[in-house]
């Protein structure tokens, strides 16, 4: 299923928004940001089947992004960090999803604010498309290689936020021009499984080149959600009926 193009990456960050942020709760559907950083549904109509999109605008990025989990890994990236693209590629092509992102950000401050904020609004998008999650695997893991890099993913689509990530590296010089902290992998996947409302496990098993383990990682997180989000029954797979997010 094509993606609908969501933003004009020229267009400047507005004031911030807080929608999905620490916590706050985002309304149901896609969102786009408006005046004085409020939020309200996108006027656009969402495809039909399991595809989510976001809009996240604040005083430091303007993130548009849509994904179908049904799809053919059918990629297009532009963040301006050529790096973070690449890892974000990794996501749709090996997870099996047509996914569209397009973000602009404060890269000359750092890369902080557009890698966590792709993270928030990726997560709200994968949320939004897994919808109930009736007759999902729920539950996948694996070990996966990159050369001398062996990282282990383990996931439960809970509903639940939970994150532990533990992935070392070596000091490395920043990746890519402009540059990728690489520190801010995990903080990525944390900013991502809290937005996704799942529970993530990463843990590096062998490896010493920087750029080996990143990527396996984010190879491995595609894989896994790919075999979770395989619908292979009829309800939701919970004893409790359901595996929405808590309501605050």
């Amino acid at each position: 299923m094509p993606l609908q193009r969501l933003c004009d990456p020229t267009i400047a960050p507005s004031r911030r928004s807080e929608s999905a942020h620490h916590g706050s709760k985002p309304e149901s559907g896609s969102t786009r940001a408006g005046l004085g950083g409020q939020t309200g549904p996108m006027t656009s109509d969402r495809p039909e089947g399991r595809t989510g999109t976001r809009r996240r605008t604040t005083a430091e990025t303007d993130i548009a992004i849509a994904i179908d989990l049904d799809g053919a890994g059918t990629v297009e990236v532009s963040t301006g960090l050529p790096f973070f693209d690449h890892m974000l590629d990794q996501i749709g092509r090996h997870g099996g999803f047509d996914l569209e992102v397009k973000a602009t950000g404060d890269l000359h401050v750092d890369s902080h604010h557009t890698v966590e904020d792709v993270g928030i609004a990726l997560g709200e998008a994968f949320r939004d498309a897994l919808g109930d999650k009736a007759g999902v695997r729920r539950f996948a893991s694996g070990l996966y290689p990159l050369d001398e890099a062996l990282i282990e993913v383990a996931l439960d689509l809970s509903g639940r936020p939970f994150v532990v990530v533990d992935l070392p590296v070596n000091e490395a010089l920043p990746l890519g021009n402009p540059p990728f902290n690489p520190q801010m992998a995990e903080h990525f996947l944390v900013s991502f499984a809290t937005s996704a409302a799942i529970t993530l496990h990463v843990t590096k098993r062998a490896g010493t080149n920087t750029h080996h383990l990143i990527e396996a990682t984010f190879k491995g997180l595609a894989r896994t959600l790919r075999d979770a989000v395989r619908v292979d029954g009829e309800g939701v797979p919970s004893t409790k009926g359901t595996l929405s997010p808590p309501t605050r």
